[in-house]
Formats: structure tokens, C-alpha cells, sequence
């Protein structure tokens, strides 16, 4: 029995049917059903069209076992592999399941328009993620392309720029690019206020102060209570947990989440996932988060118990609760092999197991000593912190 005929994705941008090249419209008119969303259905001509169902995620799969041993075409919008169904239709079936007609993406149109270097700007999609991911790219003179969910997302993303002091920054918003109702208009950040078409993207010359991603933020970067990883530790915390594109972190007590939120600023792929015992400490973990636009998930219940079904990580840092029973034996076990774990202790209960932890697992046991400078008197003079014990330790 022959093979199956592949998927073909047809990516299909704003100017619709005259915009696609001889061989996209030969797939189209050859399918047997042609599926995409309403507004990508309506460009083409009629036929057996399936507009897609919500959530699509969940559906696809039946979705496609339904029309098997027909010739499908999937519509995309604009490139298929761009942040579209190209790259899901792939994952699920393979890429020699998948045949792939691509169109300019929305950040090719826009640097077009823009007479901005594709390859030095930087892509920020909104589509299915909360405004606050912008957070970690806002840096003095970056070029942003924020891709928007909807109508609401420019106004949004402006009242963000302004909050953060980025209300100055060149803001320019592209509607319905290379269709004919195409509509480009600029102001600063401050200034916007408009409504504008459903389908736009968002261009931001960044002017703000600087919120670096590297590890060590200032602390009062953090609403805390007192229970947070003092800048310096922390730096030095994050540089043994050696945060990767694309992984996963537990922080483990998270206190005010800085560990796992300078990890997740690290790069957009990151993730952690923060174990918070007390409520209060983790909704105030949830808004630190928020406000410095990290991924985190905030898991809350007592660990070790709670650190029971999630996904395995490739770091462990246990801020908190490393005397409970069972605790490190916990972590240890759900760590990936050639993860990294670290262990902070100021109290001799803390200290002392980590000093039986690394006599049995090894690692590299550092002792990190702060002064600060402070008035004495009429005066300055240096007064310590409380010294942190770190033991860090490759599994």
C-alpha cells in the first residue's frame, strides 16, 4: 500500500489569494478539505473547508485521524514554521509527514517596512503568552517585534513600556501587513492610545532604564518579607545552578522566587517550577514573577510531598526546607542525570547535613562572606551578614 499523501501547510498572509505563489495555490485547489481559521478560509476559494475548533491543541489529533486517506491542506498564517501550526503538525507526525509552503513572516513584512536587520531584532510572540513577557527584553536600544494576540495587546503593551519607564521608546504599530487595508502608524509608547485591527504586530525601539538579565538583581527589585537570596548570594547561586536554554529549575522553598525568576530570565526557553509552602509567600512569588516577566510556575504545598508528579528538572535549588526528612533523597532522585543541585545554609542544622551530603555525594562546598558599607556614627564601616554555606553537586 502506497504511503499517504503528506500534509501540505500553506502559509497565507493578509493579501490572501493573490499573494500565494503558483504552487500554493495548487495545493489548496487540490485538497480534498482545506483547513485553517475562519479568517484564513474566507481568502481562499470555496471547497470542503474546516474552520478550526477551540481548544485546537486537544482536538488536532482527532481531527486529523477524521479525514485520513484524504488530501489535507493546512492553512498558516504567514510561515508555517514561524511560531504556527507548521511546527505542531511536525512534532505530532513527523517532518516527512509534513510538506511545507511558506510565506513572509509578519517580522519579515515588518522589518521591510521598518528598514530593520532581521537578524538583530528580537522576536517577543504574545500571542499565547500574558503581556509581562516583554519584561526581560526591554533594554536600551533593542529593536522589539512583539506579536500580538489580538486588538487590546498594543494599548497593553504600551502601559507596560510606560510603568517600566520605557514611555519614551518609538512605538510603532503595523496593521493587516501586505494585505490592502495595510496601515502603519508610529508615536512613542506614552502617546498611544488607538484602536487598531485584530491582526497587527508591534514594533518597539526600546529607551528605558537597564534591568539586566544576568544573575544578581538588586534586591529590592523583589517584594519580599525577608525571606529572599541576598543579591550577592544569589549571584553566585545561579552560576553553580548554570542555568541552559531550555531547561527547567526547582526552586524549592521558593521564598520570594528570585532564584527562579533570574533563572527563567536567563533565556525565553527557560523554565522553573517554585515549591512555596506558605500562601502569602506564594502569591507574592506569582506577582514577582509577573512584574519581571519570568516563566514560573508557582507549585504550593511542602516539599518534599509536593514535589511529587512534576516534570523532572535539570536543577535543583533548595532554598528552604532542606532539613525536612526525605528531602535532599527527593531531589536527588528526580533530578536528570547531569543535573546540578545546590544546597544554601546559614543555620549548623543546614550546614550540618550538607556537610554528610558532600562527604557521600561530592561536589564543591564553598563558605560566602558579606560586608556591607554602612554609617557609623558620623562614619562608615563594613557590617557582615550572616555567612552562607554552598554546596553545589553535578548528579
Amino acid at each position: 500500500m502506497p504511503d499517504p499523501d503528506p500534509i501540505t501547510v500553506v502559509g497565507i498572509g493578509a493579501d490572501g489569494w493573490q499573494g500565494l505563489s503558483p504552487a500554493a495555490r495548487a495545493a489548496v485547489e487540490s485538497a480534498d478539505v482545506v483547513m485553517g481559521s475562519a479568517r484564513q478560509l474566507a481568502l481562499v476559494p470555496d471547497g470542503l473547508h474546516v474552520a478550526w475548533p477551540s481548544p485546537l491543541s486537544e482536538a488536532l489529533p482527532g481531527l486529523l485521524s477524521q479525514y485520513a486517506g484524504q488530501r489535507i491542506c493546512v492553512l498558516a498564517s504567514g510561515d508555517p514554521t514561524f511560531h504556527g501550526i507548521g511546527t505542531t503538525l511536525v512534532r505530532l507526525l513527523g517532518a516527512d509527514a509534513v510538506e511545507i509552503i511558506p510565506h513572509p513572516s509578519s517580522v519579515s513584512l515588518a522589518c521591510a517596512r521598518l528598514g530593520w536587520p532581521q537578524d538583530q531584532v528580537q522576536v517577543v510572540s504574545l500571542v499565547n503568552q500574558p503581556v509581562e513577557r516583554v519584561h526581560p527584553h526591554l533594554q536600551p536600544g533593542r529593536q522589539l517585534l512583539i506579536l500580538s494576540r489580538g486588538a487590546q495587546t498594543p494599548v497593553e503593551v504600551a502601559q507596560l513600556l510606560v510603568a517600566r519607564g520605557y514611555g519614551s521608546s518609538e512605538f510603532t504599530v503595523l496593521e493587516q501587513l501586505g494585505g490592502p487595508t495595510e496601515r502603519v502608524r508610529r508615536s512613542r509608547a506614552s502617546e498611544w492610545s488607538e484602536d487598531v485591527d485584530a491582526l497587527n504586530v508591534i514594533a518597539v525601539g526600546c529607551e528605558g532604564p537597564v534591568l539586566s538579565t544576568a544573575p544578581g538583581l538588586p534586591d529590592d527589585a523583589y517584594e519580599n518579607d525577608g525571606q529572599l537570596t541576598k543579591r550577592e548570594v544569589r549571584a553566585v547561586t545561579l552560576s553553580r545552578l548554570a542555568p541552559a536554554p531550555g531547561q527547567l529549575l526547582w526552586d524549592v522553598g521558593g521564598g520570594a522566587g528570585s532564584i527562579a525568576i533570574e533563572w527563567s530570565r536567563h533565556h525565553p526557553s527557560c523554565r522553573a517550577i517554585a515549591i512555596e509552602r506558605d500562601s502569602d509567600r506564594a502569591k507574592r512569588l506569582e506577582r514577582n514573577a509577573a512584574a519581571l516577566g519570568a516563566s514560573v510556575t508557582v507549585v504550593e504545598g511542602a516539599a518534599p510531598a509536593a514535589l511529587d508528579g512534576l516534570e523532572a528538572p535539570d536543577a535543583i535549588f533548595i532554598g528552604g526546607g532542606a532539613t525536612a526528612v526525605g528531602m535532599f533523597d527527593a531531589c536527588w532522585n528526580a533530578l536528570k542525570p547531569g543535573g546540578r543541585l545546590v544546597t544554601n545554609g546559614v543555620t549548623l542544622e543546614t550546614e550540618s547535613l550538607i556537610a554528610d551530603w558532600y562527604k557521600s555525594h561530592g561536589g564543591d562546598l564553598v563558605r560566602l562572606s558579606v560586608q556591607r558599607a554602612s554609617a557609623v556614627g558620623t562614619m562608615t564601616g563594613w557590617r557582615p551578614a550572616m555567612p552562607v554555606t554552598i554546596w553545589s553537586v553535578v548528579k
